[in-house]
Formats: structure tokens, C-alpha cells, sequence
């Protein structure tokens, strides 16, 4: 069963690569628990199928980036991108979307954190294995209180002015 407004965030362990060693985070891969990120903050957090991907690349994440200043006037603590591909890939990626402390790229390598969100699809037909769908969510103190999940190959509520437009100060 997807997850939907109201519902708490579950706990699953993420990992994030990390550029600069500080706050008892090593360089490299670091898992963490959800549970524990999301804890007091307000996130907006947007899943999609994979780093690297077209639509991911040229237009997902770069739209995040160009809203950060509005997302945080608006009193988000974090933007997370999650997708199921390791931590390496994620870290890669965020570097050439030039995402360094704007967005924070989670790696669901697994796709625990997907699979318990109910978000997860299928996509082994085309060689990609279970990946996530497209999708935005609002966390306030971990609870989902707003959730946007687009239909399959669609790319219209997940997005970052939407999203925006969701948010109340």
C-alpha cells in the first residue's frame, strides 16, 4: 500500500556520499536512518526512476536546484533527491548536476526505503530492475503532508514549481 498525507515517513536506511569528512561523517558512502534525518525538519523530497536518466537529469533535479532559494523562504530545511542506485552513482551524479548543498542525493540502492514507501516499480523489462517511480512529498517532522506521485512516463505534479506552490509558510 503507497504511502499518502498523514501517514508518518517509515524508517529505512539510506546512504548519501559524502565529499568532505566532518560532523562524524566519513568521506564516502554513509548510511543513515530516516527516521533520524527527518526528525524536527521540513523536507521536500522527490523520488524518480535514476540518476543520469533524461528526464532526471535535464529537468527533475535542475528544477529543484533553480527553487531552492523560494523552497527554503518558504521554511524547507532540506531537499533530498532519492533514487535506487548506490551511493557512488548518486554522489557522481550530484556532482555534475552541481547539487552540493542544495540537494541531497540519497541513495536507495536496495530500494528498502522505496519498496516501504509503496512507491517502487518494475522496470526489469527494460534492464533497469526495480527502480521508483516519479514523486514529491512535503515531511514535516516526518510526517507526509503533501505527496504528489505522477503517472507511469508523465512528468507534470513532481516538480518542483508544483511543489512550491504546495507549501505554506
Amino acid at each position: 500500500m503507497a504511502i499518502k498525507v498523514g501517514d508518518r515517513l517509515p524508517d529505512a536506511t539510506v546512504r548519501e556520499f559524502i565529499e568532505v569528512e566532518g560532523n562524524g561523517c566519513s568521506i564516502g558512502p554513509n548510511a543513515f536512518q530516516v527516521a533520524d534525518l527527518v526528525k524536527g525538519k521540513r523536507i521536500v523530497i522527490f523520488g524518480l526512476p535514476g540518476a543520469y536518466t533524461p528526464t532526471c537529469s535535464a529537468k527533475h533535479v535542475p528544477g529543484y536546484l533553480q527553487q531552492y532559494d523560494a523552497l527554503k523562504g518558504k521554511g524547507v530545511d532540506e531537499i533530498w533527491c532519492v533514487s535506487v542506485n548506490d551511493a557512488f552513482v548518486m554522489g557522481a551524479w550530484g556532482r555534475d548536476q552541481k547539487a552540493g548543498g542544495k540537494v541531497r542525493m540519497i541513495a536507495d540502492g536496495s530500494a528498502e526505503l522505496t519498496k516501504k514507501l509503496g512507491l517502487e516499480q518494475d522496470l526489469t523489462g527494460g534492464g533497469l530492475g526495480v527502480r521508483s517511480q516519479r514523486y514529491s512529498m512535503l515531511v514535516d517532522d516526518g510526517v507526509v503532508k503533501a505527496l504528489n506521485v505522477e503517472a507511469p512516463g508523465k512528468f507534470e505534479v513532481s516538480d518542483a514549481a508544483t511543489m512550491l506552490g504546495q507549501i505554506e509558510v
